[in-house]
């Protein structure tokens, strides 16, 4: 696969030796250069007047090679590909993390003939395009530097490891087998045997499609990414606003006495527990006289047919839909609201905290059910495109005794497959996914 510079700031030739700092911003303890294409070893040898062997840390003093000046005394690696994470030479100077050690090894670099900073994403372009990893690692990797709760976390690890691609070759694989068994039974069509080995591959292709049906009804990537839908509902002047605040922990929303303060939906990301919620709140459900107001409400109502889970801060018996509510008695804590009515699921004070752990505990657990489950890699919304265009595919079997369509929806299934790792059609596309990486990557 060949990268080519389409635009500004684009990805460059893959012949090109490229170079970026691979760390955190300075200033750090430790800063690291990565280097990496044919001419990592020329550069290498350029600034530490050697290359070492491979992979073994040295330890050497860093000179720019336009005057000879001390740049720093850094170690340095050598990784001969193809081998390495880029699947070309690649070099590392691992440097004193301050800024102006950083500036000065970049620029010396940059001086160097055939070299040229790496732009967003073209490290790991380049180990996609040398066959290092597939399309569904490069997104997990993605969705790991954007992971910011232990659920996020787990599931771009799974995927960056391989865990979706290595379930992708284990049904392309059966799917290759099956079609094999049809062009022999093409072949051999006036066998005593064949009707026999045509419901073996049917059986096995039907299987194979239930397996994948079961994959896209597990609950969606975006889900873990985007948080749980919880909206907080109820009359005016219930304690929305206040129980908002306390889940998000700041003053995201303004409380007042004065019934109607909210008139619009308010929405928050947070973390509770490892997973990560969307609190929307919402304006006070009544028939409004301003028209601003009744705007709110509509909002209001819109955001309720949106919720995953819905907190609802009323009378029991109004709520909505109970399925997914969770029954919520605020200010439980003042005069006259002690006792909880009947039908509510929990008694809290935002106020004083009273209930508000065990609401966190609540919410996770009704998200428990809402999330993929640990052991299962959860798919994006282009993963899930590719594997419902291979269900279809196998769908057209049902319908029909012949086996050369047989042999082509299988072909169609196998390449929606193909789609999904990235071992064909998905050109469109990289540029946008890579270019969301940072510089280093």
């Amino acid at each position: 696969m060949t990268l080519k510079r389409s635009a500004p700031g684009g990805f460059g030739d893959a012949g090109d030796t490229i170079f970026a700092l691979s760390s955190g911003q300075p200033p750090a303890a430790v800063a690291i250069v990565r280097i990496s294409g044919a001419a990592a070893s020329d550069a290498l040898a350029a600034l530490a007047g050697r290359v070492p062997p491979p992979r073994r840390a040295s330890l050497a003093r860093l000179r720019d090679p336009a005057d000879g000046a001390l740049l720093d005394q850094a170690l340095i690696l050598w990784f001969p590909g193809p081998a390495t994470a880029t699947g070309e030479d690649l070099a590392e100077l691992h440097l004193h993390g301050g800024r102006s050690v950083v500036a000065a090894v970049l620029a010396a670099l940059g001086r160097l003939e055939g070299l040229r900073p790496a732009v967003a994403g073209e490290f790991t372009r380049r180990a996609f395009a040398n066959g290092r990893i597939d399309l569904a690692e490069a997104e997990g990797l993605a969705d790991l530097l954007a992971a910011e709760t232990e659920t996020q976390r787990r599931n771009a690890l799974a995927l960056a490891e391989g865990g979706l691609s290595r379930a992708v070759e284990g049904w392309r694989m059966r799917l290759l087998d099956a079609s094999a068994r049809i062009e022999a039974m093409l072949d051999f069509a006036d066998e005593d045997d064949v009707r026999e080995e045509e419901d073996m591959v049917r059986r096995t292709i039907l299987d194979l499609a239930e397996e994948l049906a079961g994959r896209l009804a597990q609950p969606p990537a975006e889900r873990l990414r985007d948080g749980i839908r919880v909206v907080l509902a109820g009359s005016p002047n219930a304690g929305k606003s206040t129980l908002f605040n306390a889940l998000v922990e700041r003053e995201a929303a303004i409380t007042s006495p004065i019934a109607g303060t909210t008139r619009d939906i308010i929405e928050a990301p947070v973390a509770i527990g490892g997973t990560a919620f969307l609190l929307i709140d919402t304006a006070g459900l009544r028939e409004g006289e301003e028209e601003i107001e009744r705007i709110g409400v509509d909002r209001a109502r819109a955001a309720l047919l949106s919720a995953d889970i819905l907190l609802w801060l009323d009378d029991p018996q109004a709520c909505p839909d109970r399925g997914r509510a969770i029954i919520v008695h605020p200010r439980a804590d003042e005069p006259g609201r002690e006792g909880a009515p009947a039908g509510a699921d929990i008694s809290v004070s935002a106020r004083s905290g009273m209930g508000m752990t065990r609401l966190g505990e609540m919410l996770r657990e009704r998200a428990a059910a809402l999330l993929p489950r640990e052991d299962m890699v959860a798919l994006n919304r282009r993963q899930r495109e590719a594997l419902a265009e291979c269900v279809e595919a196998l769908a057209l079997l049902r319908g029909t005794e012949d086996m050369i369509l047989w042999g082509e929806a299988l072909r169609l299934a196998r390449s929606a497959l193909d789609r999904l790792t990235g071992r064909a059609g998905v050109e469109d596309m990289l540029d946008r996914l890579f270019g969301a990486f940072c510089i280093g990557k």
